[in-house]
């Protein structure tokens, strides 16, 4: 059996802000130990601000950005060229040897365009996402190379299909297909909240352990609410096609991502089946 994989996912908003140094610095740590770890990054919020400097406007349903043409354009500048350069350039700070990948390079993420479909909270019709994909693949192959000689992958959120078509992906969807393809020991999504929370106003109310069974019932009760209803189902998708564990923590202090993996639930919350 091959080594063991972490799999990051850092939203934009994380990748832009004074944590990433302490999570760079971590994954330097854990990398040198002689863990394998895959980042993957988002880049919303950056984008967003582009738009606005170039005069359009984001169009955001249920939480999901419609992608037009421009929109590509803009998410291909800020993902797979702004964000992701950062991200290196943080990990490069920290020691660490990382190498910047998207979609479209050799098929590290393989997708194909989305379908028109209903989404909940955005009326009865199937809505066309535009240029919006879902993941059908990953160039295992490739991270595996990279990763079992030392080297960190940097992981834009950007899917391409053989034809050369790009996509522009959720972050969390990729993370998750990439721990799935890696059988990866953790899935780490470093987001704005400290965890799952049983109150939202209230960041020790922390479940630091949260089974399927017990994390579906916390959606249906509304213990669960808004844009971390899609994240738990998400995971618990990863989770039942084998990732042993979802790992949702907030803004990072130095060492906290290293504990987490290697004590769940002491810093964020885990998910498991």
């Amino acid at each position: 059996m091959s080594q063991a994989y972490v799999v990051v996912k850092l939203g934009g908003e994380v990748v832009a802000s004074p944590h990433m140094a302490a999570i760079a610095a971590d994954i330097g740590e854990m990398v040198r130990r002689g863990e394998r770890l895959v980042m993957v990054h988002g880049g919303g919020p950056q984008a967003t601000e582009l738009q606005k400097k170039l005069g359009q406007t984001p169009n955001i349903v249920a939480g999901r950005r419609i992608t037009d043409a421009d929109t590509l354009e803009v998410m291909k500048m800020i993902v797979a060229g702004r964000v992701n350069v950062d991200a290196c350039a943080a990990l490069v700070a920290a020691g660490v040897s990382p190498v910047g990948l998207h979609g479209a390079s050799s098929l590290t993420v393989r997708a194909v365009k989305r379908p028109p479909r209903v989404v909940t909270g955005a009326g009865p019709d199937p809505i066309d996402f535009g240029h919006v994909g879902d993941v059908t693949g990953v160039n295992r192959a490739l991270v595996e190379l990279l990763a079992e000689r030392g080297y960190v992958p940097v992981v834009a959120c950007l899917g391409a299909d053989e034809a050369g078509h790009v996509y522009n992906i959720n972050a969390d969807i990729v993370a998750n297909r990439i721990a799935i393809e890696l059988d990866a020991k953790a899935l780490v999504l470093v987001s704005d909240v400290p965890g799952v929370l049983r109150d939202v106003k209230d960041a020790s109310s922390r479940i630091p352990r949260l089974s399927v069974a017990d994390g579906k019932k916390a959606i249906a009760d509304g213990v669960v609410t808004k844009g971390m209803i899609p994240k738990l189902e998400e995971s618990f998708a990863a989770i039942a096609e084998g990732v042993r564990a979802v790992h949702v923590v907030g803004r990072l202090e130095r060492g906290q991502l290293a504990r987490e993996v290697a004590e769940p639930g002491s810093v964020g919350t885990v998910l498991v089946a």
